[in-house]
């Protein structure tokens, strides 16, 4: 994600690292406070899958008036790999304990690509406490239609996290749009993950889908997706739409899987505009927005 340029830019906002033991799962976490009381909820952050932390440090540039909340997945940044196979309802019940550590009562929640069906899963289960909903390039689960495969046969080799040069090469072809300045800082904070960390996710949702209780996830949702993603093709953003029963759909044209990085000025600023519209004014769609959300 890519952060605010130099030139009369504001100090970068780093956030406050440490790691934090949450059941049997020892995490590597990330906490931005505040610079300026907003009354704004915190955020709580999922990241895409093998996605270390500093991917989202465009986040503290973007949202400085929020509390932001974030963690390495185990096994991926400088998270402790985890002892054995995990489910989604874990994580999100150490994501919620990592909530209530740093005094975090309600929140938003947003999710990129894997991390974007973390979200839902949190919506779920704690939807009580979830003001608004996120999702970004992401799928419904094992519903989802399925990307090219030249870019998910790019997804499955180790060298994306190794090797800078493959990634440059190849950011097109993986992502759905060509390499920019954005995509190099991308591209130079990777790290690449366990092994077994990367595996333990793919497993984490295997057979898991959101659609048999997204009904229930009644707060505001926005739903992001590049019109050119090569990995979670638009469809799968209808299929969100059409079931969350208060979202709005947001295209970035000519956008790929990584429109957060490439196109960050368009990307924030629906974001941020979304985030910060009072709940008041929004409201859920109506019984025929609902059923012709393709149109």
């Amino acid at each position: 994600m890519a952060t605010r340029k130099s030139g009369g830019a504001p100090k970068p906002r780093l956030p406050e690292i440490s790691m934090e033991t949450i059941g049997s799962f020892t995490l590597r976490v990330g906490y931005w406070p505040a610079e300026r009381p907003s009354g704004k909820r915190p955020l709580l952050f999922f990241n895409g899958i093998g996605a270390n932390m500093e991917l989202a440090f465009g986040l503290g540039e973007w949202m400085r008036d929020r509390e932001i909340l974030t963690f390495d997945m185990p096994g991926v940044g400088e998270s402790e790999p985890a002892k054995f196979p995990y489910r989604p309802w874990m994580m999100a019940r150490a994501a919620r304990k990592l909530c209530d550590q740093y005094d975090m009562g309600d929140v938003d929640v947003m999710g990129v690509s894997w991390g974007g069906a973390m979200a839902q899963q949190y919506a779920f289960q704690y939807r009580n406490s979830v003001g608004k909903l996120v999702l970004v390039a992401t799928t419904a689960g094992m519903t989802m239609v399925p990307g090219k495969i030249s870019a998910i046969s790019k997804m499955a080799d180790a060298r994306r996290y190794t090797d800078p040069d493959y990634m440059r090469e190849n950011f097109q072809r993986l992502y759905g749009e060509a390499a920019d300045e954005g995509a190099g800082q991308h591209i130079e904070n990777l790290k690449p993950p366990a092994p077994m960390g990367y595996v333990y996710q793919l497993l984490a949702f295997l057979g898991w889908s959101s659609l048999p209780f997204i009904r229930f996830l009644r707060m505001p949702t926005l739903v992001m997706a590049g019109d050119s993603d090569a990995i979670v093709p638009m469809a799968n953003a209808h299929i969100l739409n059409t079931a969350l029963p208060n979202s709005k759909l947001h295209v970035v044209q000519d956008g790929g899987h990584l429109f957060l990085v490439t196109k960050p000025e368009q990307s924030i600023s629906v974001l941020t505009e979304f985030l910060d519209e009072p709940m008041e004014a929004m409201q859920p769609k109506s019984v025929w927005e609902q059923s012709f959300s393709f149109a």
